[in-house]
């Protein structure tokens, strides 16, 4: 008799499925391509690898693919990033 794991379904199958449902939903357009953001070196390293989105420290997260020397530094990114360098 065929299991669930044998199938590619179970409980390994939902993991991926939410996985993937939460990456789509996560990810985000709109104002906040206009800015260069602030996030972790080694999480933009992760993601080229993986291709997994990245999240910046205003909250936006999203899969890098331009050159952020491009565009302005986000107001909110740099806002936290002086706040915790304060602390």
């Amino acid at each position: 008799m065929a299991t669930d794991s044998d199938l590619g379904g179970g409980t390994d199958l939902l993991d991926r499925e939410l996985e993937q449902l939460l990456n789509d939903e996560l990810s985000e357009d709109g104002d906040h391509d206009k800015f260069s953001h602030y996030v972790p070196k080694d999480k933009i390293i992760e993601s080229a690898v993986t291709g997994k989105p990245v999240r910046a420290l205003c909250g936006k997260k999203w899969t890098p693919n331009a050159n952020p020397e491009r565009f302005p530094v986000c107001p909110s990114c740099k806002e936290v990033y002086e706040k915790l360098r304060d602390e």
